[in-house]
């Protein structure tokens, strides 16, 4: 086989050119993933269901609520519109609201939410973006899962963790189907993220533990401990991301990467 020289952009500016969309893009992981990608050159659209206080450019923002399919058809068409193609896509978007409880407490409304905004969204957007991308032979999709698809946390989050590892299931069939067409899908599966959604929380167990330190530590015990001793940072994972969007990532494809610290205890 004919070895061939390959010669990647700067990371710096290796972005330059390419439009990218991040959905929920405005707050956590999701905005950390949209800077990372524009401060190596890209031009990134973002959505959520509410607009931030402040929009550099609003014509890169999409307020839509992507667990119902007409919120997906506002953002394509935004894409459509502003863009006309598109080069990167990262499903961001997702949570749970299911109650405490666990199973029996799940009724069929949060059994359907959790499929729509962890499942469905990413389905719907794929379906309206891949054919722009298709032309052109070359893009990058991204699912952002969780290492809840095989951790699940049984006390809240059962839906939640069951439409992650359907996400998972979907992304790899998705690039087994378009990967030959040039376009790359992968995953990233965060495990705790210290975001600022995060941080209220933590400030909210401290009411009862005393303390954010030891708010912390319960969260962490909660998930059978950090091994690296503390939740991950938003930049972590848009590093991550940058580099599976880079060509330095041009033959991975179908994979999965895990951003836990060490939380999954198996192989």
């Amino acid at each position: 086989m004919m070895n061939m020289a390959i010669t990647y952009a700067n990371p710096l500016t290796e972005f330059v050119g390419k439009k990218v969309l991040v959905t929920g893009g405005t707050k956590g992981m999701g905005a950390a993933i949209a800077r990372r990608l524009a401060s190596a050159g890209a031009t990134v659209m973002t959505t959520a269901r509410s607009a931030p206080a402040e929009l550099s450019d609003p014509t890169l923002f999409v307020q839509a609520d992507l667990t119902v399919k007409e919120g997906v058809e506002k953002v394509v068409a935004a894409v459509h519109e502003r863009f006309g193609t598109i080069d990167i896509v990262v499903n961001n978007v997702g949570g749970s609201t299911t109650p405490p409880g666990g199973f029996l407490a799940a009724s069929d409304e949060d059994w359907q939410a959790a499929l729509n905004w962890n499942l469905l969204a990413a389905v719907r957007l794929d379906r309206g973006l891949l054919p722009l991308m298709l032309p052109q032979r070359k893009g990058v999709i991204i699912h952002i899962s969780s290492i809840q698809r095989v951790l699940p946390l049984v006390e809240s989050t059962i839906p939640y963790a069951a439409a992650k590892a359907a996400l998972s299931n979907y992304s790899k069939s998705l690039s087994k189907e378009f990967s030959p067409q040039g376009i790359r899908v992968n995953r990233v599966a965060p495990g705790f993220i210290q975001t600022t959604a995060a941080d209220a929380m933590m400030h909210n167990i401290a009411k009862v533990t005393g303390s954010f330190e030891s708010a912390l530590q319960s969260v962490m015990d909660a998930l059978g401990g950090i091994p690296l001793g503390r939740p991950g940072y938003p930049e972590e994972v848009g590093e991550l991301v940058a580099f599976l969007a880079s060509d330095r990532a041009g033959s991975i494809t179908g994979a999965e990467y895990v951003i836990d610290g060490g939380t999954v205890p198996t192989v």
